[in-house]
């Protein structure tokens, strides 16, 4: 390591301004090439098949999320909250390695492409590979990512309903699509932080903030993480995947890159990974980025088989599949109408209907009441639920999960289908 390398720097960040890097060790870890790999990873995934300008990454995000925690934990400081040095830079590292466990597109692959693991699960098994490293300096880190470090409120700033991951993706996502319905008032909420029985709390003269951050959310979600452009190229991509893991499961010749055929024919235990972490799983899933999948993708548009290259080059081309929203069930009568209308075609893709016609559901919860809810800190040292002391969250549409329903079916029978 070259200890004559001023490692105190200051980065321009398009959203947030300057950002410092407050100490040696977070420049060490931003260096480290874990980190690294977050600039191979965009943030939304293929929200720039809709909204051109959001091509920005997960390491802009992560840095970021650093920049909100430091102005939190100041904050909090301010208000004559006891905070170590040590927990300070604690803090900073774990929300730094929030999103480390991310694969290719972010969540588009999520519990997809590395069987029923989250990216937290990823995550905290890669912070400790690194605190291997760098010689037990994240234990701290650790705690407070996973929940168990006893002053819980350094947790409700890395992972709750008003964490500093929140506030910056909000912030970043609305910037590069240009959604400016998503943009919040991070500096003023950050403002009315404070803490009650070890606990994060906002004060009562932030509520407006909190709720416009709520409405904020919801609008985000809807316009542009499940934007029905975006959901068709997710759903695309995953029959892709399930495709080629059809023939490989089925003896045939599926041409991948050295990353994706291992996550493709491997499934890991969640167990397993947590308990004693998993060499050759970390070591592939390093290597596991947005460049890799797409190579690999590229590969299948020129496999013999005609459903995994067409879908391929389907994909590679932005040739989506139809897609129809409903907020009911789409009726397996239907479903059923249409593939016999693709069977009548007579081309290869009767073969598989399912590649081609596929339903499904996506839910949204602006806020949960029942998860560890936003607490509202009154002047009189009180303590009330969000939802008491907010108007806007008596409605049942923010306070009750919202499903809407997909039907995504070849547009060459989008005729045949409107008939229906």
């Amino acid at each position: 390591m070259d200890t004559g390398t001023n490692k105190f720097k200051i980065l321009n960040d398009p959203v947030h301004g300057f950002i410092k890097i407050p100490s040696e060790f977070i420049y060490d870890l931003l260096e480290d090439p874990w980190f690294q790999r977050l600039r191979f990873i965009k943030q939304l995934g293929f929200a720039d098949m809709v909204y051109p300008g959001a091509t920005h990454s997960r390491f802009l995000h992560s840095l970021g999320a650093l920049h909100l925690m430091g102005q939190a934990l100041s904050t909090l400081r301010m208000k004559d909250i006891d905070i170590s040095n040590e927990e300070f830079e604690a803090a900073l590292v774990a929300i730094l390695c929030h999103d480390l466990g991310h694969g290719p597109f972010s969540h588009s692959l999520e519990f997809n492409i590395s069987g029923r693991i989250s990216h937290e699960d990823i995550s905290l098994s890669v912070m400790k590979i690194l605190n291997e490293k760098y010689a037990g300096k994240m234990d701290m880190s650790i705690q407070m990512y996973s929940g168990t470090y006893h002053r819980k409120f350094f947790n409700d700033l890395i992972s709750s309903q008003l964490d500093m991951d929140r506030l910056d993706y909000l912030l970043r996502d609305s910037f590069y699509t240009g959604v400016i319905e998503g943009s919040v008032g991070s500096d003023r909420i950050i403002s009315m932080l404070n803490t009650s029985g070890n606990r994060l709390v906002v004060e009562e003269k932030g509520v407006y903030s909190i709720e416009k951050f709520l409405i904020a959310r919801r609008f985000m979600y809807w316009q542009v993480y499940m934007h029905k452009t975006v959901l068709a190229a997710d759903q695309m991509l995953k029959r892709i995947i399930s495709r080629a893991r059809f023939l490989i499961d089925g003896g045939k010749n599926v041409k991948s890159t050295v990353p994706v055929d291992y996550f493709i024919r491997t499934r890991i235990d969640r167990e397993e990974l947590l308990k004693s972490g998993n060499k050759d799983f970390a070591g592939m899933f390093f290597k596991l980025d947005d460049n890799e999948l797409i190579s690999s993708i590229r590969q299948w548009a020129e496999n013999e088989d005609k459903i995994l290259s067409g879908l391929a080059k389907a994909f590679l081309y932005r040739r989506l599949p139809a897609i129809e929203l409903s907020d009911q069930p789409f009726s397996e009568e239907l479903i059923n109408s249409i593939k016999e209308s693709l069977t009548g075609l007579n081309d290869f893709r009767s073969q598989d209907p399912g590649s081609y016609i596929y339903t499904g559901g996506v839910s949204n919860l602006t806020y949960a009441p029942a998860a560890p809810s936003i607490k509202i800190l009154k002047k009189d040292g009180s303590l009330k639920e969000l939802t008491e002391l907010s108007s806007i969250l008596k409605h049942e549409v923010l306070s009750k999960s919202t499903t809407r329903y997909y039907l995504c079916y070849p547009k060459d029978i989008r005729d045949i289908v409107i008939k229906m």
